[in-house]
């Protein structure tokens, strides 16, 4: 429904179960005219033949095409009288953590989630199941340069917060004078060196001591709590 409602998204055909079919057809009613696409209702077997072995689809699947890139300095330029939260992610690579993450990006109102363009995973099924919606409401900028991509949001004012779990001071306690571009590595590997370097600061998550790591997914969603409950709550002690 949130590719539907999207308008930037071209939408070629929605494959429904009769089921879905009814269950939807308020749903569908209440889209403008022009972004239902051609329906059909079909069976179980013709939704599953389109779809990626052992998808859970609900008897619904849409065929639509890929979503149009977007430039980071338009996507990511400052408000006025905002306090902006980007995240950029560095070589996650599993679709469904990349989508988890835009789903919790989204819902405490990040501008963006930033990736490279060749260390992350492509548009997919799976990505946007996880997304849960939030690949269509939430610009995704993949870029050429993940490391000149952390220069251009220094230089359009973002302070830059890399997560690193041996960092010596906890997220709590960082100074946020203004917006946030939030920075996670990869599960295991963490940030690259070059990535941390260019972060203005590194923090980490206080978990229990014999059990430190969170999934990526997760810790994006603690951090992005605490760098959007509001500049009071982020001072240095």
């Amino acid at each position: 429904m949130a590719a539907l409602g999207n308008p930037s998204r071209i939408c070629d055909e929605l494959l429904l179960t009769p089921e879905a079919s009814r269950r939807l057809l308020g749903t569908l009613k209440s889209l403008s005219r022009d972004r239902v696409p051609p329906t059909r209702e079909v069976g179980t077997a013709e939704i599953e033949s389109v779809l990626s072995r052992g998808a859970v689809h609900q008897g619904i699947a849409l065929k639509a095409e890929r979503l149009p890139g977007v430039a980071l300095d338009e996507t990511c330029a400052p408000r006025d009288g905002e306090r902006d939260t980007v995240v950029v992610l560095d070589r996650v690579t599993d679709p469904r953590n990349v989508g988890a993450v835009l789903r919790s990006a989204a819902a405490f109102g990040a501008r963006a989630v930033v990736l490279a363009r060749t260390a992350a995973p492509a548009e997919s099924g799976s990505l946007a199941k996880a997304a849960s919606g939030a690949w269509d409401i939430l610009p995704c900028v993949r870029v050429a340069n993940l490391a000149r991509a952390l220069d251009r949001l220094a230089g359009l004012g973002y302070w830059r917060i890399g997560l690193d779990a041996a960092a010596d001071s906890p997220l709590s306690r960082a100074d946020l004078p203004g917006s946030v571009a939030l920075v996670l590595g990869a599960e295991g590997s963490g940030l690259r060196r070059l990535t941390a370097e260019k972060c203005d600061r590194l923090a980490h998550l206080p978990t229990r001591p014999g059990f430190p790591s969170l999934n990526v997914s997760t810790a994006a969603a603690v951090a992005l709590y605490e760098v959007t409950r509001g500049p009071a709550h982020n001072k240095a002690e």
